[in-house]
């Protein structure tokens, strides 16, 4: 591992043992909140996949009683009864905090609901009727899917993001300050050493002239 470019100073040597205390800190506290972030990641994989399973159900109950009304009925006569709805919905959106990530957040404040069928019962089947039912039902649901589906990418790139910081700490950082600590103390060491050679020499010189 490449040491860093320093020199080798007891001042350095405390500002590196500083940061590198600083970094294995930080080190501890993100590799925290990446398993934190991955637990809840799977919680929301785990509803997203429970709720999309109930929409699939329910919407392919609603295509295949839509099919049955076709079959019976013209085209022209369920494009007419279909053209306009008759509920009206209002959307409120947010944010809320999930491991410092802002994830959206969907919410029905309320409807104008004036006919659940906007059409006459004697024109159609009521295979198209349950079809309108279901369909008008799911709106929750397909919110709330869209809402953990939009959830579970943003912490999905935020737990990538995540491990690269931990990596770059584990790997890069964190050695490249523990081998510069390890040299200036070697370098230091060395020139303890050396004075203290010197120091002995010259006190061998001067004893020597005053026999």
């Amino acid at each position: 591992m490449a040491r860093l470019n320093v020199n080798p100073t007891r001042m350095e040597l405390r500002r590196l043992r500083t940061r590198l205390k600083t970094a294995v800190r930080g080190h501890k506290l993100l590799k925290d909140k990446s398993d934190e972030m991955i637990r809840r990641f799977l919680i929301y994989v785990k509803e997203n996949r429970k709720l999309r399973e109930e929409i699939e159900k329910e919407l392919q109950g609603a295509l295949s009683s839509f099919m049955l009304a076709r079959a019976v009925t013209s085209d022209a006569v369920i494009e007419e009864s279909i053209a306009m709805p008759a509920a009206k919905v209002e959307l409120t959106t947010g944010v809320h905090n999930v491991m410092s990530v802002d994830c959206p957040k969907f919410e029905i404040v309320g409807g104008n609901v004036t006919e659940k069928y906007p059409y006459s019962f004697a024109s159609v089947s009521s295979e198209l009727d349950e079809s309108i039912a279901t369909m008008s039902t799911m709106l929750v649901k397909l919110l709330k899917l869209a809402e953990i589906e939009k959830t579970c990418n943003m912490l999905a790139d935020e737990i990538e993001k995540n491990r690269r910081r931990v990596n770059a700490l584990e790997y890069v950082m964190i050695p490249q300050l523990q081998e510069t600590i390890k040299y200036i103390t070697m370098k230091l060491d060395e020139n303890e050493r050396s004075a203290t050679i010197r120091l002995m020499k010259v006190k061998s010189m001067i004893d020597e002239r005053n026999k």
